[in-house]
């Protein structure tokens, strides 16, 4: 994995705003319409091409994909995983409230209870139901080979001749594929550790193609706030102490320095009051055998949390990549913020330990995105002369 060892190198979370010549197919396909699967290949070839190019020419270090081919983040395995049947609930986007479809979502989290009357008007609009949720009722194993050959080839294509430094490829972290889903295995450790036996498949094809895997994994935070009611701490703690243990299977034999692992608190745009603390998962996040940790540092509810890193010492050959760049606002970040938040980091683990990234992804979905593309690209800008103007300083 490149690190910055001559200047602070820029990277982001992986997720772009899909063109519409993408979204136009998958919002077909997903309505239960048949598409043309080769157009959508070659749609989704163009799209990386032309994402790989903007990432270049704007000058981040460390680019993705901009997971064009995926439906989202998460729901993507639902095409690589056996074991898993698509439930027949309603979910369609366009229900309203009154179907209770929506009041229903709105229940499932103790912050979206709280603020009721806002996400009751947010949801909809802004994080609809592409999809109907999946259920796991037999043996799990992955499938999915020839769809990721497709992605990793697709994206070693755009990459040919771009002036990068390196490139990553996100894949979901197992705890994060069907929670709360499970009517096969007989635990819940069975469960989470027959999906990291099936996913590592992934994970070491990714990094045989030359790839750094980033695993995301936002469920460490934000899984705390589905539970309902709140259970003690310790519990939780527990709980994702065995799934990091489960991740780390799935991590066994690919070496440290070609994994990062990605933490966030959910990348909905709220008030976030239910958010655990950084503190209170720290330790279970280095447990993750990877070598770069990116962690949401930007936005206003733990933009912080810099001072955790006063007291826990980031292990040895450890890098972070804090967001310097916030996906919940479309405030550009001036570039002397964005600098200031760099140097914060480098002085507490040392200039070479720290990558500028961003939160979080821009578009968790296909068929949505947190900011508008001209945002996004605006931001990122800020976040490599950011980074610019704070290599001046470390290395004058």
């Amino acid at each position: 994995m490149k690190t910055s060892t001559e200047r602070i190198l820029t990277t982001h979370v992986g997720s772009l705003p899909r063109p519409e010549s993408i979204q136009s197919l998958l919002r077909a396909r997903v309505s239960g319409q048949p598409i043309d699967e080769g157009e959508l290949a070659a749609r989704v070839a163009e799209a990386v091409a032309e994402v790989v190019r903007q990432q270049a020419e704007v000058g981040l270090d460390v680019v993705s994909d901009g997971e064009m081919s995926k439906t989202s983040f998460l729901a993507y395995t639902d095409d690589r995983l056996t074991g898993f049947v698509t439930t027949t609930a309603q979910t369609d986007p366009s229900a309203t409230l009154s179907d209770g479809i929506w009041a229903r979502r709105v229940d499932s989290r103790r912050e979206w209870r709280a603020f009721r009357e806002y996400y009751t008007e947010y949801l909809p609009r802004e994080m609809p139901l592409a999809s109907a949720p999946s259920v796991c009722e037999g043996p799990i194993a992955y499938k999915g080979q020839a769809l990721l050959a497709q992605d990793l080839a697709t994206f070693r294509a755009a990459l040919q001749g771009a002036d990068v430094a390196e490139a990553f490829v996100p894949a979901i972290a197992p705890a994060m594929v069907g929670r709360g889903q499970n009517r096969y295995y007989p635990t819940e450790e069975a469960y989470v550790f027959a999906i990291a036996e099936a996913l590592r498949t992934e994970y070491r094809a990714i990094v045989d193609a030359g790839f750094i895997l980033q695993i995301d994994d936002p469920g460490l935070g934000e899984t705390w706030d589905m539970l309902i009611p709140a259970p003690p701490l310790e519990d939780y703690r527990r709980m994702q102490a065995r799934n990091i243990d489960a991740l780390n299977h799935a991590l066994a034999g690919i070496p440290e320095d070609r994994v990062r692992y990605h933490l966030c608190w959910g990348s909905w745009q709220g008030p976030h009051v239910h958010d655990l603390g950084l503190s209170d998962v720290a330790d279970l996040v280095l447990r993750v055998k990877a070598q770069a940790y990116s962690i949401e540092a930007a936005t206003p509810r733990h933009s912080h949390e810099w001072r955790l890193w006063e007291d826990v010492k980031l292990p040895d050959g450890k890098v972070l990549i804090p967001g310097v760049i916030a996906h919940t606002t479309a405030v550009v970040e001036h570039p002397e913020t964005v600098a200031e938040r760099i140097l914060t980091y480098a002085r507490l683990v040392g200039r070479e330990r720290v990558m500028a990234g961003a939160d979080c992804g821009f578009a968790q979905g296909a068929l949505y995105q947190r900011q508008h593309p001209t945002i996004m690209w605006a931001k990122f800008e800020a976040l490599v002369e950011g980074a610019r103007l704070a290599s001046e300083r470390l290395w004058r």
